[in-house]
């Protein structure tokens, strides 16, 4: 197998640039989606706005909207905007299944950590952050018995966004898994984190910046109280989900040029 060296601002250059020229499409395609999660915070919140399971459970849920919406913003990368078929959100299909296993074994020991980590450690009680606070003997047991898991979830998040990229393949109906993900990514692991770990931050950090600044606006400026939770929900949600599309291009791309894929031709051999 000829050893494809990835660029690290040509991977990044391609995929913002293909998002920008891709604004409409876009649009079209994150609109059930962003609803439904819109609608799933929404329940959450309704239901029980301090359970650490009803969180959880929460987020779990909000992944099958992402599918649906990933699996048709990439195959938009990949094949075309004819090829996307139907509108993410009005339909669930074998090849979302497929893409969903398929996420689970990317991500499924991150989640698992993550939820065991916040279970272990519970809330945060940010009084003891202050200089001269007791410490409370059961919250440094907790956080004694979290330190593993902390330190497992940074590593299989690494683990993750290197094989992460292979998800583009199952979009595209192209039989795949981690393992191959792994094996045709040799050369190009740091590149591959790399390029995934900027842009997921990225994402984070505008939508963190835009949830401080709309709920500002409007509780600040507006002074509306219950709509302010509303707007900003749906403004969040908005730029997670273009942040979204940009990592999933990120992949797609990366898909592409590792394995100098074209529909209907067979992968290169793994020898």
């Amino acid at each position: 197998m000829p050893v494809v060296k990835l660029s690290f601002s040509a991977v990044l250059t391609e995929s913002f640039g293909f998002f920008f020229a891709n604004l409409r499409p876009f649009f079209h395609l994150v609109t059930i989606p962003w609803i439904a999660s819109l609608a799933i915070r929404l329940t959450g919140n309704a239901l029980n706005q301090e359970s650490i399971y009803a969180v959880l459970a929460e987020k779990a849920l909000d992944v099958v909207p992402t599918v649906m919406f990933m699996v048709g913003w990439q195959r938009l990368v990949l094949l075309g905007p004819n090829r996307v078929e139907r509108l993410p959100g009005l339909g669930w299909s074998p090849r979302e299944t497929a893409y969903l296993m398929h996420l689970i074994k990317v991500g499924g020991i991150t989640f698992v950590l993550i939820t065991a980590f916040i279970l272990t450690t519970g809330t945060v009680d940010y009084g003891m952050l202050k200089p001269g606070a007791a410490i409370d003997p059961e919250m440094a047991r907790r956080q004694a018995m979290a330190a593993p898991l902390g330190a497992g979830f940074m590593v299989s998040v690494l683990l993750a966004l290197r094989v992460s990229w292979g998800l583009a393949a199952t979009a595209v109906d192209v039989p795949f898994s981690p393992r191959l993900s792994w094996t045709y990514g040799r050369g190009n692991a740091w590149t591959i984190i790399g390029v995934l770990f900027l842009t997921f931050f990225a994402s984070a950090i505008a939508t963190t910046l835009v949830t401080f600044f709309t709920l500002g606006v409007m509780s600040g400026v507006l002074g509306a109280e219950e709509a302010a939770a509303v707007v900003t929900w749906t403004v969040a949600l908005l730029v997670s989900y273009a942040g979204a599309a940009v990592a999933a291009t990120v992949q797609a791309v990366i898909f592409r040029t590792l394995l100098a894929w074209r529909e209907g031709a067979a992968l290169p051999a793994t020898t």
